[in-house]
């Protein structure tokens, strides 16, 4: 470790309202100029990844508004000829370097930067100028596709060979297209792998197994390739005359008693801070920083895969700009995001994040013995982004409801990963999803990172599980059943499985606040049934994917440890992570503390996935249980339409036993 004390850089002064502001362009470019004066920016230095550099939980406490508070930057470096990588943390408020860190990528446990846009373009042009898979090729007959085909960038995992180990590799599949807009995902060239040093900028080598035959039938979902679009759907108009019931005022989002500040960076894409509901805390940072997506397949194209979206390719890097009626519907607030380009120049991503109000259902009812019928309409704050790695496009929304609850889901869309075989064969670890097209099995893995803070950062962990009672002297009629409580005081206690035969939660209890029942104010993680990792404990992707191994992991906070499978998984050898961070066993009972849940998709593709995938949807909840007195909800009005028809139709139709509540 070195540190530097060059002449500060001037810069441009940067008006920052709040600590937690997201990044701006401005920022991004000050840090850039900060390391080019330093000297850290030459001709071959490549900026894979650069992300705010957060102020610690004492900096926040002892910020007043209005006050100075020091902006940094936390980048990592790579030199392109080299293949060394430098962490940098830079004050942008200062204009100095404050600390640089080499990597050592080069020793065990290893573990590689974050993917450059520039070297997807680079490792085809290596990979289509290699007189082996030319050859691979014109012996395949395919000679005159070569111009068009697709040399589709994968990250390597880890396989332990020696001629890749410590070295920055990629892999390339090859995808045939028969014309410019022909989508490449439907015609794979099965069984050619070409493995890439990206700092030697040379083939490893090259494989080239069997000879099935390249699907001919197109995978394309346009339109005009899919024929006339139906006209039999209606329009639905959302409208909101009055604008919404939401505020924004810079970062600080409000809406219906909660409160949050919004953030984007480059890797975990959408965060929030200081999650409040009726001005109690509820959550000081919130994200989903990491997945995995493995394959179950054992062909040689496929056996390694295991891609980390967010710590391989950047989930924040790879968002979508979203657009109106597209993404969104209603009355949308969009917030941009700036993200560093390949060489630390800002990027602006327009309408990175959605915001809007959604109708969902019905909130509470009941008719009573007289027939008067009160009923309330539920309605939700939704906060969101899309991301596109590759084939997949991914959508992380955060839903919060008027009740106090929050609802995390992810929604998986996009293209199936897709191989080639023997039409109408059937193959273990892949369905055919139309004739010689397979996809393989795999999963789709994400953990949400929340650092609880209900009612302060004081907080314990408790296993509620569902108990049958047997029968006997306690159960005479052996109706009765009953609830546990296991406190999970230290960290490897707090590793856990979910359970949905006893329909287990994790009760998250304030240590020193108690409602008027005399119970501890808490808050549930309810989580939705999810396979875990499928792959052999044994296996590289195990290692390298341990947060997928179990539901739920529990961690005293500690600055900095935000990587549920380490900085760089990229052809990481493994235990990066939740495994280092959970090695001390710390005490969890009545501390700050973070969960880390895990929560995905098990996907076993169908016919009715191609040539696009439907969306699928994963998430998980985190609601109030006795974090509040009674139903929050009471004071809601009856809908703005609730009497829209006529004086005598209320909420339930009219009629002689209707009487909705006026």
């Amino acid at each position: 470790m070195s540190h530097h004390s060059p002449q500060p850089v001037s810069i441009e002064k940067i008006a920052v309202p709040h600590p937690l502001d997201p990044l701006t362009g401005t920022e991004i470019a000050a840090a850039r100029a900060v390391m080019d004066a330093a000297g850290l920016l030459t001709a071959t230095v490549r900026v894979p990844m650069l992300l705010p550099d957060e102020p610690t939980k004492d900096e926040l406490a002892a910020w007043l508004p209005g006050a100075p508070i020091d902006r940094r930057v936390d980048a990592t470096l790579l030199d392109t000829a080299t293949g060394v990588a430098t962490e940098v943390i830079v004050s942008i408020t200062r204009g100095e370097v404050v600390r640089t860190e080499r990597v050592p990528n080069d020793a065990p446990p290893y573990g590689q930067p974050q993917y450059l846009f520039e070297e997807y373009e680079r490792a085809e042009t290596i990979a289509k100028a290699s007189p082996e898979w030319q050859a691979a090729m014109r012996r395949r007959g395919l000679e005159d596709h070569m111009a068009l085909a697709f040399c589709g960038p994968l990250a390597p995992g880890y396989t332990g060979r020696a001629d890749e180990v410590g070295r920055r590799v990629i892999r390339s599949l090859t995808f045939l297209k028969y014309d410019e807009n022909d989508s490449p995902w439907a015609h794979p060239v099965e069984g050619l792998i070409v493995h890439i040093d990206l700092t030697a900028n040379a083939v490893i080598r090259v494989e080239d197994h069997g000879d099935v035959p390249v699907p001919a039938g197109h995978g394309n979902y346009y339109p005009e390739t899919q024929g006339a679009a139906r006209t039999t759907l209606k329009p639905i108009e959302i409208t909101q005359p009055e604008g919404p019931s939401f505020a924004v005022t810079g970062s600080l989002v409000e809406w219906e008693g909660w409160s949050m500040r919004v953030d984007f960076n480059a890797r975990e894409g959408l965060v929030l801070h200081d999650v409040a509901f009726g001005g109690r805390s509820v959550l000081s940072r919130a994200s989903v920083p990491e997945m995995v997506v493995p394959y179950g397949d054992t062909a040689p194209g496929r056996f390694w895969i295991s891609y980390f979206d967010a710590g391989e390719y950047l989930l924040g890097k790879n968002a979508n700009h979203l657009e109106l009626g597209c993404d969104c519907l209603g009355v949308i607030r969009y917030l941009d995001g700036y993200v560093a380009d390949d060489h630390g120049h800002p990027v602006r991503i327009p309408n990175v994040i959605c915001m809007h109000e959604e109708d969902y259902g019905i909130l509470w009812k009941h008719t009573d013995l007289a027939g008067r019928a009160d009923v309330r309409r539920s309605r939700r704050f939704v906060v969101s982004y899309f991301s596109t790695i590759g084939n997949y496009d991914y959508g992380f929304y955060w839903h919060f409801y008027l009740d106090g609850s929050i609802e995390v889901v992810a929604k998986a869309t996009g293209i199936v990963f897709a191989a080639a075989g023997e039409p109408g064969v059937r193959q273990k670890h892949a369905t055919e999803l139309a004739p010689g097209v397979f996809a393989p099995v795999h999963q789709h893995l994400f953990c949400a990172r929340l650092d609880v803070a209900i009612d302060g950062e004081d907080n314990r962990l408790v296993e509620v599980d569902a108990q049958r009672v047997p029968m006997g002297p306690d159960n005479p009629f052996g109706n009765a059943f009953t609830w546990s409580e296991t406190t999970l005081a230290t960290e490897s206690e707090a590793q856990r499985d979910a359970d949905s035969s006893v329909a287990r939660v994790w009760e998250v209890q304030s240590a020193s606040r108690t409602n008027r029942v005399g119970r501890p104010t808490a808050y549930h993680l309810v989580p939705e049934p999810t396979a875990l990792l499928m792959a052999d404990p044994a296996s590289s992707v195990a290692a390298r994917a341990a947060f997928a191994t179990k539901h739920l992991w529990a961690t005293k906070h500690e600055q900095g440890q935000i990587w549920p499978a380490g900085r760089y998984p990229n052809a990481h050898q493994g235990g990066a992570g939740l495994p280092e961070y959970t090695a001390g066993d710390r005490s969890i009972d009545g501390e700050d503390i973070v969960l880390w849940h895990t929560f995905g998709l098990t996907h076993f593709p169908r016919p009715e996935d191609w040539p696009i995938m439907p969306v699928d949807y994963a998430g998980f909840w985190f609601k109030p249980y006795g974090f509040l007195d009674q139903n929050p909800a009471m004071d809601v009005p009856e809908s703005s339409q609730a009497h829209g028809a006529s004086a005598s139709e209320g909420c339930c139709g009219g009629g002689a036993s209707c009487a909705c509540a006026h």
